[in-house]
């Protein structure tokens, strides 16, 4: 479950960060990038040449990267058009949003249930023992059984709440809690997030439509830990454009993923995530992150998807999750007035992948594998 990031203060002086407590949020400004080129711009002209030569290689390069992402990006929207296979779904409306799910007595509950307050990100970097390890372990397995069972119920006529539905129901019978219920006042045990839905759509009596993607977004809390994990499948026929930013999203995370090790730089994410999107001219969404999970839900670090400059670097027996979303079109959202909804502002698909991971000494294990 994507987390909106509260700590924006700490962030680094040469980058100019907003943000807003929509559940772990973060914004970062280009602001920084046209400061500098508007610096190189106004060099003296009496500069030495070797400055000159500097400057023009730096303008010309930056072009020559602008130019072909949205050289892209026009193709890949002129696709989405004209794609014979199937048309431009109409936009995104909500349905009724049923009662909450009741859940027995004996199974045990994360202590944000007893509040409708968002909970504050936890500062501690969650490490392991060999027995936290283990229940670790159990809970991610449980979730990416959940996640792919919720995948089998994706077709049309079927409605977000009954997959809901079907998913809280196999997580209480494994004696879990679903993490999202109760969540700063989230109605629903899962995530369902449809088209244009970035992230935390609430499941609703809207009944999937042929062509549609939809991410279904799953944390299960078994035995005092939880496993989160998420994964955009097709309803139905899909056009290509739609199926193509799902294949790079799903490449983007497993290449944000095989960057990490004991020591490596946090940032190494999202520059991995970010030069594999642009090849192909879709956009990486820095408003969502991943984080640190565990006995806590959401903790330290926060993982940044997009290109970054932020400190910190990774520690064997860490676990924490990479969840990019990639867009067709822009990557400014809108959020309904249900405070979770998050949309892209121009309507365009968005898809994203999640995997909680653990750091080893060489590389990563990754705890939710499908």
């Amino acid at each position: 479950m994507a987390l909106a990031n509260t700590t924006l203060s700490q962030a680094a002086a040469s980058l100019q960060l907003s943000s807003s407590l929509v559940h772990g949020e973060t914004k970062l400004s280009a602001s920084s990038t046209l400061l500098m080129g508007s610096s190189l711009a106004s060099r003296n002209p009496s500069s030495l040449s070797s400055s000159k030569v500097t400057r023009r290689r730096l303008v010309v390069h930056s072009k020559r990267i602008s130019g072909l992402e949205e050289a892209i990006r026009i193709r890949r929207e002129r696709e989405l058009r004209t794609s014979p296979t199937s048309k431009r779904m109409p936009p995104l409306r909500r349905g009724k949003v049923s009662q909450r799910l009741p859940v027995p007595d004996h199974i045990p509950k994360p202590p944000y249930v007893s509040s409708k307050l968002l909970p504050e990100i936890s500062s501690e970097h969650q490490i392991h023992d060999s027995e936290g390890l283990a229940r670790m372990r159990a809970a991610c397995e449980l979730a990416a059984r959940v996640v792919d069972y919720a995948g089998t119920l994706v077709r049309p006529s079927v409605t977000t709440n009954e997959i809901d539905k079907a998913v809280h129901q196999m997580i209480i019978d494994a004696g879990a809690y679903p993490s999202p219920l109760g969540y700063g006042g989230f109605p629903k045990s899962v995530c369902t997030s449809v088209n244009e839905c970035m992230c935390h759509g609430i499941p609703d009596s809207r009944q999937l439509q042929d062509g549609d993607i939809i991410n279904i977004d799953v944390t299960v809390y078994l035995n005092g830990y939880h496993g989160d994990t998420s994964k955009t499948f097709f309803c139905g026929n899909v056009n290509r454009a739609m199926q193509r930013l799902v294949k790079v999203t799903e490449e983007c995370m497993y290449k944000g993923i095989a960057v990490c090790k004991d020591g490596a730089l946090f940032r190494k994410i999202g520059k991995r995530i970010s030069e594999h999107a642009e090849k192909f001219g879709f956009g990486v969404v820095d408003r969502f992150v991943g984080h640190g999970i565990g006995t806590i839900f959401h903790s330290e670090p926060l993982i940044y998807h997009h290109r970054n400059d932020k400190a910190g670097h990774m520690v064997e027996g860490q676990t924490f999750t990479i969840e990019p979303i990639l867009t067709l079109g822009t990557t400014d959202c809108i959020t309904w007035e249900d405070n979770w909804t998050t949309l892209t502002a121009d309507g365009s698909p968005a898809a994203q992948f999640e995997h909680t991971i653990l750091i080893t000494k060489t590389g990563a294990e990754i705890l939710t594998k499908y």
